[in-house]
């Protein structure tokens, strides 16, 4: 485990010191200034290390939530304190190991150096030239990456001897599956009020009035804001919005290329040190040796490292002629390329699109005016708030500016309109009666001011005013109070024989012959599945199911896991070893905290603003 916890520790630092070359971060002027947001043990947290490890979480939270999302929106999140946290703990723990003498040899570091793809060359080998040249993107010396490296590894020693020895008992891992993996055979039936042959009783006004009394919340109005607004949106100014000929066409030549697409390919180019080993590649996949798969692991890549993506035929050069002349799937070659002779595998045919300035003008000149009209907004946002803070009322700027008035009686049921922008409705949730009104934006790049008016408490209605829904609400109530008594009855009968199989009856049973804790069985209510799990072998429940009825349900017979089934048997060992890494974890975080508890953490909170300051 400490091995694997080092490589992998290593990697992590190998991919962002290489990610500080490719995109660097900030101002000549902020990295002029400063150098650290503090220290820890005495040692600088460097200001690059944290700024790239922010901008490696957010644009991680933004691919996995599939949009991308603000500092702001990190902030408020806690993923820079949570940056700040996970580098100042990786400091005390390499202070942590140089106190103990923990520490690697030349000939480890040297390993894993060797190990790392974008040191190597073409042939898979460590290549200097290009370690040299990334370690200079990144902004480092051979001398100081190694360091970094060295320490990194000898954190890793540390860590790996902490959560080295902590298997996790056999029986613990038995247990939890024998638990998750254990399964009910249970026998259902729904009752509807179709089952019902008596009428329902005729209320009293006395048994109304209880009705009533006793749910208050189902005649009560909700609380009511009256609220005046303004606002103003890109569509309520399109019309004072120009847009000439001229600026359409340069957006079209502009975006050509997106509406004028030339024939592609899409291509593989898996390349070889010399046209003899490319011919011998072909020859093996030619006799139907290896495929073209297995050629590409050979050479030590993957399939995503040969990849072109979608090419056009002056993109192939040499191999261009070729390759379009083939037919989707072909493997050809050895082709020329600019990085020597290769196979290519094309994947597919791209036909030539082409959308028209005709076809395209009536969008480019609506996205234009939306623009332009956003523009006019935002640039006339300052005179909005200068207007305010001479003491503008909210009728005053529907009369000196563009922006529209109107009320509303809102509440959360209230979505038209203005109400249907949440920007709006959480405005119109959280104001108070004194609050001066502050300019909120709208995600279409309108504006909106409000002012709360007054409000109207909830209130319960009248007896006299609701007595269709009273009425309505007392007959369900009955009507599934009755439903209840009639499948106790049902299920009385069932459980004295044991069966659902009586003359009758009259249920239409359902069997879940392997019921799971985790198992969803659409038709019986919300929990069916909790409380066959909590009933003994030959019980018999029912259970209301609001609207829909009542269900019965009888379980039949309760099964453990087969120990022998090799299913159960891979489910253990991979809770044993999602346990165990989980323990691993805990320790650790434990062992670091109380690491960081002895070390001297001092952190420039001013610097780490100012960093925060540089994301957009």
């Amino acid at each position: 485990m400490a091995q694997s916890t080092t490589r992998r520790v290593s990697l992590w630092v190998i991919m962002g010191l290489l990610f500080v070359g490719l995109v660097g971060f900030g101002s000549t002027g902020l990295r002029g200034q400063m150098r650290s947001i503090g220290t820890v043990a005495g040692q600088p947290v460097p200001v690059q290390a944290y700024a790239d490890a922010l901008r490696d979480q957010i644009a991680a939270f933004s691919d996995q939530n599939g949009v991308q999302i603000s500092f702001a929106q990190a902030q408020a999140r806690g993923m820079d304190r949570n940056v700040l946290a996970q580098l100042v703990a990786a400091k005390a723990l390499d202070a942590e190991a140089a106190r103990l003498g923990l520490s690697v040899g030349d000939t480890i570091v040297r390993d894993e150096i060797l190990r790392v793809s974008a040191f190597q060359g073409l042939n898979g080998q460590f290549d200097r030239e290009r370690y040299k040249m990334a370690l200079e993107g990144a902004g480092l010396t051979e001398a100081a990456y190694e360091t970094g490296l060295r320490a990194d590894l000898s954190r890793g020693l540390l860590q790996g001897a902490v959560i080295g020895a902590l298997p996790m008992p056999e029986v613990y891992a038995t247990t939890m599956v024998g638990h998750s993996g254990e399964t009910r055979r249970v026998t259902w039936a729904a009752l509807t009020a179709d089952a019902l042959t008596d009428p329902l009783p005729e209320p009293s006004q006395a048994d109304l009035q209880a009705w009533y009394d006793a749910n208050p919340a189902a005649f009560t109005l909700p609380e009511l804001r009256q609220i005046s607004y303004v606002w103003l949106t890109p569509t309520m100014i399109l019309d004072q919005v120009t847009v000439d000929d001229a600026d359409v066409r340069s957006l079209y030549d502009q975006r050509i290329t997106q509406f004028v697409q030339e024939e592609r390919r899409l291509v593989e180019r898996l390349v070889f040190l010399d046209d003899a080993a490319a011919t011998a590649a072909k020859a093996r996949l030619d006799a139907g040796e290896v495929t073209f798969e297995q050629l590409t692991v050979d050479r030590g890549l993957q399939l995503s490292d040969i990849d072109l993506g979608d090419v056009t035929r002056a993109q192939l050069e040499g191999a261009g002629e070729a390759i379009f002349a083939a037919d989707s799937g072909a493997v050809l070659g050895p082709l020329p390329s600019a990085l020597g002779p290769a196979l290519f595998r094309l994947n597919a045919v791209l036909a030539a699109d082409e959308v028209t300035f005709d076809q395209a003008a009536p969008d480019l000149r609506a996205e234009l005016a939306d623009d332009r009209a956003r523009r006019m907004i935002a640039d006339g946002a300052e005179g909005i708030n200068d207007l305010l803070a001479s003491g503008a009322t909210l009728e005053d700027l529907a009369a000196n500016t563009d922006m529209e008035l109107g009320t509303i009686n809102w509440n959360d049921s209230v979505t038209d309109g203005v109400a249907a922008y949440e920007p709006f409705r959480q405005a119109a949730a959280a104001v108070a009666e004194d609050d001066f009104p502050t300019l909120g934006s709208f995600y279409d790049g309108g504006v909106f001011l409000l002012r709360l008016d007054g409000m109207t408490p909830p209130v319960l209605q009248p007896i006299g005013d609701v007595t269709d829904a009273l009425r309505t609400a007392w007959d369900a109530q009955a009507r599934q109070t009755a439903l209840l008594a009639e499948a106790g009855t049902r299920a009385a009968r069932v459980r004295e024989a044991g069966s659902y199989d009586l003359p009758d009856i009259g249920l239409t049973i359902t069997t879940e012959p392997a019921l799971t804790r985790t198992s969803f069985v659409p038709g019986p209510p919300q929990g069916f599945t909790d409380a066959v799990f909590g009933m003994a072998a030959g019980d018999v429940q029912v259970l209301d199911n609001g609207a829909a009825g009542v269900v019965i349900a009888r379980l039949d017979a309760i099964a453990a896991p087969d120990p022998t089934d090799p299913g159960v048997i891979a489910q253990q060992a991979a809770t044993a070893g999602q346990l165990s890494q989980s323990l691993a974890r805990d320790v650790l975080d434990a062992y670091s905290r109380a690491v960081q508890r002895d070390t001297d953490v001092a952190i420039d909170e001013a610097a780490v603003n100012a960093v925060n300051a540089q994301f957009p």
